[in-house]
């Protein structure tokens, strides 16, 4: 497959028509309105520093459905233990730096560009952060873009053992509480299927959240309590 190359029309070639590697396109901008239409169409932007904007729709898509979230026993054990607070949005800046930090033995995705666009998403409404505190110190977390039955995750850090998984187990309760369709987890990692992630195929991924990005019943579910501890902790 060719590689398309993106001009100021706004607008992005069919996800279907990736590369085997998952590449679509390169160039355009980060600006809201092409980012959000990236996502609605099963695309995203990842790319590192002095490299172009790159978009990407792999197949096959690593998903996880809010009800089949797995939590192991010594995870369930932690959190029964309640020496963590988790919540919404009270830390997004703290939480994507954390996430922008890099890796034992790689580098960092999460350019400067990439931050500002992020923090722009979420200014107006669209990204979100799940926040893990312990005695008032941010140990984990992670962010995403939320649109209408959709949370597509991003990024994901932990200072503290665990502590980033009690934010995804947070959030899946949560989301599975306000009837949200789909966690979009990108790429496949060993550690988000041990979560309860599974592969789909890309026109699967496409399939279900072309209805699910135009939900409008949803409502803001985000500004409703920025803690989910009661969530965290329920049944």
């Amino acid at each position: 497959m060719p590689l398309f190359r993106l001009s100021q029309r706004l607008d992005f070639p069919p996800a279907w028509l990736a590369r085997s590697d998952g590449l679509l396109c390169i160039g355009g901008d980060l600006s809201p309105e092409r980012l959000l239409l990236a996502y609605t169409s099963g695309i995203f932007p990842w790319f590192s520093d002095r490299e172009p904007i790159l978009w990407w729709s792999p197949d096959p898509r690593l998903v996880l459905y809010p009800s089949d979230i797995n939590i192991s026993k010594s995870l369930a054990k932690r959190i029964r233990k309640n020496r963590f607070t988790v919540k919404i949005n009270t830390a997004f800046d703290q939480t994507i730096a954390a996430c922008a930090k890099p890796r034992k033995g790689e580098g960092t995705w999460l350019v400067k560009e990439m931050i500002e666009a992020y923090t722009q998403l979420h200014t107006l409404g669209y990204a979100h952060s799940i926040e893990t505190f312990r005695d008032g110190q941010l140990k984990g977390g992670l962010y995403g873009v939320c649109i209408g039955g959709v949370f597509f995750g991003e990024s994901m850090f932990s200072f503290e053992t665990d502590a980033s998984k009690i934010a995804l187990v947070a959030l899946a309760k949560f989301l599975k509480e306000h009837d949200f369709d789909l966690i979009d987890c990108q790429v496949t990692t060993s550690h988000l299927l041990s979560m309860g992630a599974c592969e789909i195929s890309r026109n699967t991924f496409l399939d279900i959240i072309s209805p699910s990005v135009k939900r409008t019943d949803i409502g803001d579910i985000w500004g409703q309590s920025p803690c989910l501890q009661p969530i965290l902790t329920k049944g």
